[in-house]
Order: C-alpha cells, then structure tokens, then sequence
C-alpha cells in the first residue's frame, strides 16, 4: 500500500507540474506579444496614397534591344525615395514573370533609391537632382552576364526614372550599397548616367 507522506509527495508534485504549465503558457503568450509589438515597431507601415496611381515602366526587350513603354497602377508611398523604390521594383518583379522579354531570375531587386541635390547645371536656375539606385547583391549575382542585357537593364532603369521622375538629371548605382565596377562584369557602375540616356523607346 502507498504510505501517506507518498501520497502526500504525489499531490504535491501533481499540483506543481499544473502550476508550472500553466505559467509556461502565459510566458510563451507574452513572449509572443513581445514578439509582435516588436516587428511593429522595426517594420513600420509606409503611408500609401489611398487609390493607384499610373505609373510608366519602360519595359526592355532581348530580341531587338528596344523598350517600349507600359503603363501600371500602383499604390505608391508619399515620400518621394519610396516611391522610386516602389516603381523599380515593380519594374524588376515584370522581369521575373514567365515569358518576360528581358528575363531575370526573382530576386530582391532594388535595395534603396535615394535622391540627393546637385549644383545647378550653367544656365539653370534650378539646382540638379541626382539619384542613387543601390542594387541588391543577389539581383546582381543572379543578372545574366554580358553586355548587351546588362546594358538593357541600366538603360530600362534609367528609362522608368525618367518617365515618372522627370526632375532627375543623374543617376548613379551602387550594389549593396558599396561603389561596383561592373553589374555583372560588363556594364560600367562606375560613372553617372544621364537620366535621359535610354534609346530607342517604344510606346504601347
């Protein structure tokens, strides 16, 4: 037969394995609220326009090397860097869908597009504005390798700036954002492009 005190002990450590799971609930629900107003707090909402807006991606294309032209509606931030960021990424995101003109394998795209003030060009009365595209290293090690797509892909960025951000002048590129020769071992990163540099452009 089992003796009192074991009895005893055995209600006692009943009553404690109780406590401690329903404590370890508790932590486990808090830890997740913790969790939550956390993110909340690191990944902030951007404030978004409250309909689309039309926006003009100039779309590249491998078999003849022109663009053409392609209008979207998206729902764009206010601020002026977001909302390039926003429009090259829909751009980059048009490249990864299948039967894309200009392939390119998805990836994060864009990191950054910041706009930064030059000095007025002579003759002017307004100051320049040059943009910074600062590329994601893994859009650049998965781009397709030689000159002529590379270029496209420059020139396709250029393009789209242009189109929806007509104040630019320059644009410059980085590539996780350090200073980068190449793209992808052909198209020169080292030097600002003209924001009216894009060729060729075909309007749907």
């Amino acid at each position: 037969m089992i003796s009192r005190t074991q009895r005893i002990l055995f209600w006692l450590l009943l009553v404690s394995s109780v406590v401690m799971s329903v404590t370890l609930l508790r932590l486990r629900e808090r830890a997740h609220d913790r969790l939550l107003a956390t993110a909340d707090t690191l990944s902030p909402s951007l404030p978004v326009e409250s309909r689309p807006q039309s926006v003009t991606l100039m779309i590249a294309n491998d078999m003849d090397g022109s663009m053409y032209a392609a209008v979207r509606l998206l729902p764009l931030p206010a601020d002026r860097n977001a909302r390039a960021h926003v429009v090259l990424q829909r751009l980059i995101q048009e490249y990864a869908q299948p039967g894309s003109p200009h392939p390119i394998a998805p990836n994060n795209g864009v990191s950054g597009v910041f706009f930064m003030p030059l000095s007025a060009p002579e003759n002017s009365g307004r100051p320049g504005v040059l943009a910074v595209v600062d590329l994601s290293e893994s859009f650049a090690a998965a781009h397709p390798s030689g000159i002529e797509p590379e270029m496209l892909t420059l020139l396709s960025i250029l393009g789209t700036l242009h189109a929806n951000f007509p104040e630019i002048d320059q644009v410059r590129f980085l590539v996780g954002g350090q200073p980068r020769e190449t793209l992808a071992g052909h198209a020169d990163l080292s030097r600002a492009y003209l924001a009216s540099d894009a060729p060729g452009i075909k309007h749907l």
